[in-house]
């Protein structure tokens, strides 16, 4: 982190008007979504003129970059966090990332969500993606498993740049993949809207679903 004291006065205003500007693009996406981010329209908001502002961003992905790096950031530090606990495990770091979604639903849309039209994310983007994989992998890893190879298994083995290098047998990795996706679908049917009225508790939907993902497989014990 840049020593905010060793900045200069106008390294510091020039800071502060970014961070003002990702303010307004967050309530701008709160409201329409990221597709319709407009920093014309935030440039209005914060009294100056488009090309006054395109001198803190040169254009709207490089806006979306950087509210995306943010929220990896985020995410990929509360993981750290988590797993850094005396006594860490799956199930916090399932907790976790629910707490993490709930908090700011628009944040976890951005990244998990429906892709912006036309935006493709840096590759540092993809290095902090893998700080958030890297603990479920550890997890996982850490656990017993008997289960039958699968043609699958054998698929992950030849296919783990997903994995970034993680040394996980094939059955890790699959369990963690499985949790991945199996919880992320639960949150984002729970943070759009697509539970209510059904009469049932999203929380414990996702807690029923996180114990089947961590059951004792092949008759091991845990």
């Amino acid at each position: 982190m840049v020593n905010q004291e060793a900045k200069t006065p106008r390294e510091r205003y020039r800071a502060q008007v970014r961070t003002e500007i990702k303010d307004r693009a967050w309530e701008q996406i709160a409201t329409a979504g990221a597709s319709a981010l407009s920093l014309n329209a935030i440039a209005k908001q914060l009294g100056m003129s488009g090309p006054a502002l395109y001198r803190y961003y040169a254009g709207r992905d490089e806006l979306i970059t950087e509210l995306v790096r943010d929220a990896y950031r985020s995410l990929a530090d509360a993981f750290g966090a988590a797993s850094a606990r005396p006594g860490a495990d799956v199930s916090t770091l399932a907790s976790t990332l629910r707490t993490w979604a709930l908090e700011d639903p628009q944040r976890y849309f951005l990244i998990y969500g429906t892709p912006v039209p036309g935006y493709h994310a840096p590759d540092d983007i993809t290095a902090i993606a893998s700080e958030i994989m890297a603990p479920i992998l550890d997890a996982f890893a850490g656990l017993p498993s008997s289960d039958t190879a699968s043609a699958f298994d054998a698929h992950l083995e030849e296919h783990r740049d997903w994995a970034d290098g993680h040394p996980a047998p094939a059955a890790a990795l699959r369990r963690a993949l499985t949790f991945w996706t199996r919880l992320h679908g639960a949150l984002s049917l729970e943070l759009a809207g697509h539970f209510t009225g059904m009469g049932f508790d999203p929380a414990r939907f996702y807690a029923a679903e996180l114990d089947e993902l961590t059951a004792p497989r092949g008759g091991d014990a845990m």
